[in-house]
């Protein structure tokens, strides 16, 4: 399948997972954000869609050896994101609490309005994050290997608004932390967790665009 610029960007990054480098690189949406042809998406951003076209071309050009999870089966799928995602996200975000915690307290005076911004809306999407990958684990993904997932409409539809909830506050960490940049002077502590911020929404894009592009679509058409 050829990528054009009318080709929606979930739809390139499930087809050739390679380009999703693109995408990360440039901070183009292909999880919530997957349905958005490409032209709109670099509009978005402010990009020229043919220059990242070629880089596109160049990433597929090297390589494939990205799993393409389109045609594996979705009980492995599911495996691999509980696996991958699921159980990093339990560690990394009481660790990553505990540094937002830690920054506002110790730095809180430096700049009292962002830091106290950063702890509630990280610690808000933390619990959210938690409860939503429980009832993936109990109930959504149960149903998808047991082979209902043509009956799972109601709970791919939470899923996908909660995941949409995920993407506006890690867009809001992204504008509060001024793109992941640590400011001058920023001791350890507050450089990894703003390090640690950036590789959060890596991954958590990654993951988003597991289940709403393929994950979701392929179960309730099974």
């Amino acid at each position: 399948m050829p990528v054009t610029t009318e080709t929606p960007v979930g739809e390139i990054a499930s087809n050739f997972p390679l380009a999703t480098r693109v995408f990360a690189r440039h901070n183009i949406d292909f999880c919530c954000g997957g349905g958005a042809p490409l032209q709109k998406a670099c509009e978005k951003r402010g990009l020229n869609v043919d220059e990242i076209l070629v880089e596109i071309n160049s990433e597929l050009e090297g390589t494939q050896d990205a799993t393409k999870w389109n045609d594996a089966p979705l009980t492995d799928l599911i495996e691999h994101i509980v696996s991958t995602y699921h159980v990093s996200l339990k560690e990394e975000l009481p660790r990553l609490e505990m540094m937002a915690k830690k920054v506002n307290a110790v730095h809180g005076e430096k700049d009292p309005e962002r830091l106290q911004a950063i702890e509630t809306v990280f610690c808000e999407m933390k619990e959210e994050l938690l409860s939503h990958m429980m009832k993936e684990e109990q109930i959504l993904f149960p149903m998808i290997a047991n082979g209902q997932g043509a009956n799972a409409s109601g709970p791919v539809s939470v899923m996908e608004h909660e995941h949409d909830s995920a993407g506006d506050a890690l867009r809001k960490l992204r504008e509060l932390t001024n793109d992941f940049t640590p400011p001058e002077g920023a001791c350890n502590t507050w450089r990894a967790l703003w390090h640690g911020l950036a590789a959060l929404e890596q991954d958590t894009h990654q993951h988003i665009h597991l289940e709403n592009n393929i994950l979701f679509p392929r179960a309730l058409t099974s």
